[in-house]
């Protein structure tokens, strides 16, 4: 079932046959624990020759160091194995209802479906339906391009918010008698999922009258006081690179097609995410930290001295006295941006006066991207959690930032009145927190 004017589709899902061990079957998003080879070790151990999302996706941990065009060929005949051998089972047309118990005990709701990326612009400025709600780095993408461009299926690691404060689209469903179709624990101590089949013509149309109101014009521009036309429905939450992927697929197929009708009938045109209710009591926004590697902290003081002041802003940084206790999110001052790091010998406080951007995210990531242009060895990388930043920074020659969290209650407003935020500005929990590759669904004609 298709709902063209609000970019939602009921597709035909994938999901594992019985008999398949799903612990050993889902995997967290590969963008997770990139700078600790080691978990990904622990999950290729425990997976084995399994089957398993862990043989169809690559681990960003291996970007550098793998050959991308061999992976790309091993994970697509993977995918074409899955389909040939029966291991993904087709279920009727329809959505994943998901109930996800993370480690900390707390039940975050969510609804797989399909988006359609013709309402879908990744672009700054966009005003589409669906957005971007960070900045794509358009240099990510060619990997994830060469992987996904040839891939018989997709599966998603990608969750989309919905402002929902009426809880009127996703946990309706959790009293409609619905069939499960999976429950089982996660890997790595990461929690338990189960999901049940949203297949009913009254649920799935349902759900669609509910998304329908919240995309009224009207009640839009009441809801964040605002005097715009354009809807914001659906919000990238994570895997916006992924979205950003699919998007470009999907354009380089309508230019190439001959027969631009069929083209539109493509099911690469859609992509699966996972909804989810900004609303949710589960849903956390948590800041997401650098970890700066093979840099001399001193010699960067000295480049953020002169990069601010050349800016029009004020500088200083201040260090913790010995024993005094460390506090990752120091206390706010008027008119300055205040940002605490940590290296392997000391800890303290920058402090940047008369900031040129509204958040500190953009004061800090702004100077991290010309710093790194002109070192080619500094690398970075962004973390959850402030003891693996301290466990990151250890290291020689190495210093973490840590940063404040954003509301998600002025979240849809703020991407309406600004735009994307700087990336990598928040993540919706820890690293373990994060959806798992789970479901499937075929992209090819």
């Amino acid at each position: 079932m298709l709902f063209d004017d609000i970019g939602l589709l009921a597709p035909e899902i994938l999901l594992p046959r019985k008999g398949v061990d799903l612990t050993k079957w889902a995997v967290v998003a590969c963008d997770q624990y990139t700078s600790q080879p080691e978990y990904w070790e622990r999950v290729r151990d425990f997976v084995g020759q399994s089957p398993s999302t862990f043989h169809i996706i690559l681990p960003e941990a291996y970007l550098e160091e793998c050959d991308n065009e061999e992976a790309s060929r091993r994970i697509n005949a993977c995918m074409r194995e899955y389909l040939h051998h029966g291991t993904l089972a087709p279920q009727r047309p329809g959505f994943i209802l998901v109930d996800r118990v993370t480690a900390r005990g707390n039940s975050r709701k969510g609804l797989v479906v399909a988006l359609d990326l013709e309402r879908y612009d990744f672009h700054e400025g966009s005003r589409s339906l669906i957005r971007a709600t960070e900045g794509t780095v358009i240099e990510r993408l060619p990997p994830r391009i060469k992987i996904r461009q040839d891939a018989p299926i997709e599966s998603p690691h990608i969750m989309v918010l919905i402002d929902d404060p009426g809880r009127t689209v996703i946990e309706p469903l959790f009293g409609a008698g619905l069939q499960k179709v999976y429950d089982f624990d996660l890997m790595e101590e990461s929690g338990h999922i189960t999901g049940y089949l949203v297949d009913g013509e009254g649920s799935i149309n349902g759900v669609a009258r509910a998304l329908r109101d919240l995309a009224k014009p009207d009640a839009c521009r009441e809801k964040y006081q605002v005097d715009e036309e354009a809807v914001l429905l659906y919000a990238m939450g994570d895997g916006n690179h992924s979205l950003a992927t699919a998007k470009e697929i999907w354009e380089n197929l309508k230019r190439s097609s001959p027969d631009r009708e069929a083209a539109m009938r493509h099911p690469a045109r859609y992509a699966l995410v996972e909804l989810v209710n900004l609303h949710d009591e589960a849903l956390t926004f948590e800041p997401i930290d650098r970890v700066v590697f093979n840099c001399g902290f001193d010699r960067m003081l000295d480049g953020m001295e002169r990069y601010y002041r050349a800016q029009g802003s004020t500088f200083s940084f201040s260090l913790n006295a010995p024993g005094e206790d460390f506090t990752p999110i120091p206390q706010k001052v008027a008119d300055t941006h205040r940002i605490s790091f940590v290296t392997r010998d000391s800890c303290g406080v920058i402090s940047i006066g008369r900031p040129s951007h509204s958040l500190e995210v953009g004061t800090l990531q702004n100077f991290l991207d010309r710093y790194m242009q002109e070192r080619t060895e500094v690398k970075i990388d962004y973390i959850h959690g402030v003891e693996t930043v301290r466990g990151l920074a250890s290291r020689p020659d190495t210093v973490g930032f840590f940063l404040p969290a954003i509301s998600k209650f002025d979240f849809f407003r703020t991407i309406i009145v600004d735009g994307v935020l700087p990336r990598k500005t928040f993540s919706m929990g820890h690293a373990d927190e994060k959806r798992f590759y789970l479901e499937c669904r075929k992209i090819t004609g």
